[in-house]
């Protein structure tokens, strides 16, 4: 890649029940595209006594992207949803003006050791979909698009790109691929790209102008054309991005938004439990003090 503009690494954050890798959003780099936040999540090995247990807590003017490499989450909302993420599958919830989720371990894992390992991200809405109403889609791993090219596996989790197109209902131009390859090869892809674009490196590893980039570095590119790179054997990388919106979003804790007053309006609803509830939970994680997110 060698037109890379910054190279972000992840950095600890405490979630509650264990530590992520952060990657977005940085403090020289709010966004890429529409995408404002990304965590990777372990991978950790959890004893037969701990569970992943995140109690209610709302969003507003972004959809949450699950996707997971390993263990499993039970997700359930407040539009009464409540189902099971697997491996290769995808979550898609957009909050709109508000929704309200709790994510835990499945029942049936909860007494044994058990793995966790994925990606949590979420993706702005743009300025007229900030306030729609919240809905959620569950796509199947059977259902995302999978091929090979130049000896490389490509599975295109969301959006489109290559002539191709994910079923998971995105709100605004946008990709995220994935890709696996067992072999060391070059390849070259931007031109089927768009927008601003950024490549992580989940295990293995790429070397792009003499410079080799391993796992938990985020490459953010200058542009969405990525230059040739050579993709090391054992190696599966995630490049993804698009159009980015004309306006600035704002991110506190869980809300985004293109402007501070929805935020601040939705920072007092939940301290007045006026945001919907999800069925069977009481549980509810308190708003933090102030504090932004960044690098």
């Amino acid at each position: 890649m060698s037109n890379t503009k910054l190279i972000i690494e992840e950095r600890a954050a405490n979630i509650g029940n264990f530590m992520v890798g952060r990657l977005l959003p940085f403090r020289q780099k709010r966004m890429v595209g529409p995408f404002i936040f990304i965590d990777h999540m372990g991978p950790v090995c959890l004893s037969d006594e701990e569970n992943m247990d995140i109690a209610m807590h709302p969003h507003i003017g972004l959809s949450t992207l699950t996707f997971l490499f390993e263990g499993a989450v039970m997700h359930r909302d407040s539009l009464g949803t409540e189902i099971e993420i697997t491996p290769g599958a995808v979550n898609w919830m957009t909050a709109g003006k508000g929704v309200v989720h709790s994510e835990r371990t499945p029942e049936r894992l909860r007494n044994s050791k058990k793995m966790m390992h994925g990606l949590q991200i979420w993706v702005a809405l743009p300025k007229a979909e900030e306030q729609c109403e919240p809905s959620f889609a569950h796509i199947p791993a059977d259902t995302i698009p999978t091929w090979q090219d130049q000896g490389v596996q490509f599975k295109l989790i969301a959006g489109k790109a290559f002539g191709k197109e994910s079923p998971v209902p995105v709100y605004s131009p946008l990709y995220f691929i994935e890709l696996k390859s067992n072999k060391t090869k070059t390849l070259s892809i931007g031109g089927d790209l768009f927008g601003e674009s950024a490549l992580y490196i989940l295990e293995g590893s790429i070397t792009s102008d003499g410079n080799t980039y391993e796992p938990k570095q985020l490459l953010v590119a200058k542009d969405a054309t990525l230059c040739a790179f050579e993709i090391a054997a054992h190696s599966t990388i995630y490049i993804f991005g698009g159009t980015p919106f004309p306006e600035e979003r704002f991110i506190e804790w869980n809300f985004v938004a293109s402007d501070k007053a929805i935020i601040e309006k939705a920072k007092k609803d939940w301290q007045d439990n006026t945001f919907p509830t999800v069925p069977n939970e009481t549980l509810r994680i308190p708003l933090p003090p102030p504090k932004r997110f960044g690098g």
